[in-house]
């Protein structure tokens, strides 16, 4: 049974959180402030402290001080009303595992108690409450526990025996490719070749010699027979990404392949016999630029047997956790940082983020955040969200000059210019305007006297 100190001067606060860690399994013991906590300490070891931030005597930063330093594996946790406060930021960096909001979510309190002891090997998988069971799924190096992504590999199963052709759907950064090698992956042709080609990326003459070979001399610099793609991808998978950019007079060419399984090289005579399956992947919607005549109907319904569809990562949300938590272990160990999770107010500000880039966008956040932070936990500061935060204002005007800007300054004008419409918006009520800006009333209020806003 982990063992859990609670020191808080409000014994309302203290006697709440020692009542709910105790319903989830923990013996706690509770302090009200940090001179006897350290008493306290003195006869008893504790696994975890929960600490308030602001106490008389000795606050929660000289108390974190004091725990790290004789006895530096304890867990220590600030409890804080002002979340994004530097004092919060030094704690972090003085060792603090995390903190979180007072008032805040009792929920999200519930689960960093628990990973944090998780992963000290202090509790168990069988002790997580039963709202965090939800087991973590890894498939082909796709990771997802959403609803959507456990039907997309419930469907990479199903369809991968077969024979029939696919067309993957979805935003930029969705991981067409990814589900394209799952699919091959879990196929017959598991051990032919995987062969993939953008589209889109490659001008029409070097395109269609790349998928279909060339003969020598057929062109200037063909010099020697060249096979293509479909003849390298013989008996196994050919991933025809951005397949909606393939030029018309190419679209023909894959047609004749899809039907009769042949095809000629450049300035060839002859049909080569070609036994491969054909998945192709887009982000725009074929069925428009089938009714605008830029897209042949035909090879449409010949490509589109089985489609998948990718949501994008904003309408899945569930899954953004385990994907930051995926990459900051990629990039602590490419970087040989210490880094081993994120603060609860960063992964706040990627939940409510859009992800225009999704998936791809996320890992050069995380890589970025990892690369520049210096504690062990990757704090607000280091998320850089611009696409985010240049979209909700529109009447910020952003331009550099050859002489550069303070980023951290000309971002404190739009957050300053967001509140401001919000509470413009709410007719000065700090309550709605909180709740618009999908943060609480504390971080809030400590944001409008850290800007000045009036």
């Amino acid at each position: 049974m982990a063992k859990i100190l609670i020191v808080d001067d409000d014994q309302g606060m203290r006697e709440f959180m020692e009542i709910m860690l105790t319903k989830e399994g923990y013996n706690v013991t509770c302090a009200e402030d940090a001179t006897k906590a350290l008493n306290i300490c003195r006869k008893k070891d504790f696994d975890l402290v929960i600490t308030d931030l602001r106490m008389p005597k000795i606050d929660g930063i000289e108390f974190l001080k004091i725990i790290k330093d004789q006895k530096p594996e304890t867990i220590v946790i600030l409890i804080t009303a002002y979340a994004s406060g530097e004092t919060a930021v030094n704690a972090m960096k003085e060792g603090a595992y995390d903190y979180v909001e007072k008032g805040g979510s009792i929920e999200e309190l519930k689960k960093i108690v628990h990973v944090a002891l998780l992963k000290k090997g202090l509790v168990n998988e069988k002790q997580t409450t039963k709202k965090e069971s939800v087991e973590e799924t890894l498939f082909c190096g796709m990771i997802g526990k959403s609803r959507e992504m456990l039907k997309i590999f419930a469907t990479i199963k199903k369809v991968a025996d077969t024979t029939a052709n696919i067309l993957i759907l979805g935003e930029s950064g969705t991981g067409k490719e990814l589900v394209a090698r799952a699919i091959h992956e879990n196929s017959p042709r598991s051990k032919m070749a995987f062969k993939t080609i953008n589209s889109g990326g490659i001008p029409e003459n070097l395109l269609e010699s790349e998928l279909f070979g060339y003969m020598k001399g057929s062109f200037t610099g063909a010099y020697a027979d060249r096979p293509g793609l479909f003849e390298m991808a013989k008996s196994g998978t050919i991933f025809l990404d951005e397949i909606g950019e393939l030029p018309p007079v190419l679209q023909v060419k894959l047609l004749r392949v899809v039907q009769e399984k042949t095809f000629r090289r450049i300035g060839g005579s002859e049909d080569i016999k070609v036994d491969v399956r054909i998945i192709s992947a887009t982000n725009q919607n074929l069925e428009d630029k089938v009714k605008k005549g830029e897209f042949r109907e035909d090879l449409f319904f010949r490509l589109n047997v089985i489609p998948v569809h990718i949501p994008p990562l904003r309408e899945r949300k569930e899954d953004i956790p385990l994907l930051t938590n995926h990459f900051i272990e990629k990039y602590a160990e490419e970087f040989g940082k210490e880094i081993r999770t994120i603060s609860s107010y960063a992964m706040e500000l990627l939940m409510n983020y859009t992800f225009p880039g999704n998936i791809r966008e996320l890992e050069n956040i995380i890589e970025r955040g990892v690369a520049m932070e210096s504690s062990n936990i990757i704090l607000p500061e280091n998320l850089v969200l611009a696409a985010n935060v240049a979209s909700g204002v529109r009447n910020y005007e952003i331009g550099i000059s050859d002489t550069g800007i303070d980023l951290n300054v000309e971002l404190e004008k739009i957050e300053k210019a967001m509140i401001e419409k919000a509470l413009l918006k709410t007719k000065g009520s700090k309550t709605k305007a909180a709740e618009l800006l999908h943060i609480t009333f504390d971080s809030l209020r400590y944001r409008i006297e850290k800007l000045g806003v009036e």
